[in-house]
C-alpha cells in the first residue's frame, strides 16, 4: 500500500511540473501515472550504472553532475512515454529538480510515521 501511495506522490509532483514551467507538457493524469512508473524504473535501473560510469566527473565537479544525470534521466522518461514532452535539456534538469523537490515535499506532509 506504501508503495502505490509514493507512486501517486510522484504523479502529483510530476503532474504540477507543467503549471511550472511551459516547456514541460503532460497530456492527461494518466500519462502521468504512465510517465512517473517509467522515470522510477529508469532510475532505479539506469541512474546507477550512470552514477558509476561518470564517478569521476562527478568528483571533479563536486556532485554538480549529478543534476546532469538527473536531467537526462528525467528526458529519457520522456523520449519512453507518448504524451510527455520536454522541450530541451535545460528544461529537463529544471523540471528533474522542480520533480525531486515536489516529491519530496508531498511525501514528508503524507509519509509521517
Amino acid at each position: 500500500m506504501r508503495l502505490l501511495l509514493i507512486w501517486l506522490i510522484n504523479t502529483l509532483a510530476l503532474f504540477a511540473i507543467p503549471q511550472l514551467l511551459d516547456s514541460v507538457k503532460i497530456d492527461s493524469f494518466a500519462t502521468a501515472l504512465l510517465a512517473s512508473l517509467v522515470l522510477g524504473l529508469v532510475n532505479t535501473l539506469l541512474r546507477p550504472i550512470l552514477i558509476l560510469l561518470t564517478l569521476p566527473v562527478t568528483l571533479l565537479s563536486l556532485g554538480l553532475f549529478i543534476f546532469v544525470i538527473n536531467g537526462l534521466m528525467f528526458w529519457a522518461a520522456a523520449d519512453l512515454v507518448k504524451g510527455f514532452q520536454v522541450d530541451n535539456f535545460g528544461a529537463a534538469i529544471l523540471g528533474a529538480l522542480i520533480y525531486s523537490l515536489l516529491s519530496w515535499a508531498l511525501s514528508t506532509l503524507f509519509l509521517r510515521k
